[in-house]
């Protein structure tokens, strides 16, 4: 889902880049499992997030983020940390540029089923560290799960 904010600068920009403030959460299951989402555009797995909307906390965004995409309430653990750069800009499928600053979270599920919203959100599973090496991926996604899983962030 577009946010209204977007929408205004897009009808400016068209399709050109723009650089904008993100989130992501990171759930990791008593198996050491991340949960992941199958995201519409692309149908890539990553992990829930989405955009920072003017005036919105990080972490409010992260909870909002989580909640409209998987139906579940969380509790915000620890900051993993704040990624950018190359392997953090996309393009979507209707030609929109983007690069994402990402603040990363851990969390745990506190209320809810998880349950993928239906549009944004096709499915919504767990998956081992090693299992996310085979699996279809926004190109950002292994750089941040390496930080977690090999570096132990």
């Amino acid at each position: 889902m577009i946010s209204q904010y977007i929408l205004r600068i897009r009808e400016k920009i068209g399709n050109d880049f723009l650089l904008l403030p993100s989130v992501t959460i990171l759930v990791v299951d008593k198996d050491d499992r991340i949960l992941l989402v199958r995201h519409h555009n692309n149908d890539v797995w990553v992990a829930p997030g989405g955009m920072i909307e003017p005036n919105e906390t990080p972490e409010n965004a992260a909870i909002r983020e989580m909640k409209e995409e998987t139906n579940c309430d969380i509790k915000l653990t620890s900051t993993i940390g704040t990624y950018g750069g190359p392997d953090f800009c996309m393009q979507y499928q209707n030609g929109d540029k983007v690069g994402y600053v990402m603040t990363v979270f851990k969390a745990e599920i506190s209320n809810g089923e998880l349950k993928p919203d239906g549009e944004e959100i096709h499915e919504i599973k767990y998956f081992s560290y090693d299992e996310t090496k085979d699996l279809k991926t926004g190109k950002w996604l292994p750089v941040v799960l390496y930080d977690v899983f090999e570096n132990k962030n």
